[in-house]
């Protein structure tokens, strides 16, 4: 299961690529169904704050009609930074998964000390494969 909700998530992290913003994606599922998909689009919203697990969540408050997000599970290519860790937290996201970790921004013992259930490593190679390319691309430019 946790397969086929990263492959939507890397899905919109190639999304993210293709508009040259950092290639990380997010889905939100609740039930089983994805309710909500973003991407980063710092670059092309200039936004600090657009990074694809907080769009994701509010797409997902929106769609369901209020900010308390408890029964959703969170699809991340990478580790949560403190700020989505935070967000994901007042939203009291109970489940995040995430693929790729990082290793200087990375939050995940933030969420673990708020009680959130975390997943690491979910197709971790392609997770990092399409961060590696995405640099890889902006080095040769």
């Amino acid at each position: 299961m946790h397969d086929r909700f990263m492959q939507a998530a890397l899905a919109e992290a190639g999304k993210a690529f293709k508009k040259e913003e950092v290639p990380v994606g997010c889905v939100a599922v609740k039930e089983g169904r994805i309710i909500a998909r973003a991407h980063n689009l710092r670059e092309t919203n200039a936004d600090p704050l657009a990074h694809a697990e907080i769009l994701c969540m509010k797409k997902a408050a929106r769609k369901l009609g209020g900010w308390y997000l408890h029964k959703v599970v969170l699809y991340s290519t990478l580790e949560p930074c403190l700020m989505c860790a935070g967000a994901m937290i007042h939203a009291r996201i109970k489940d995040i998964v995430f693929g790729a970790s990082d290793p200087k921004a990375g939050a995940s013992k933030v969420l673990k000390k708020y009680s959130v259930n975390v997943t690491k490593g979910v197709r971790k190679e392609e997770c990092r494969r399409i961060l590696k390319d995405f640099f890889r691309s902006l080095r040769k430019k």
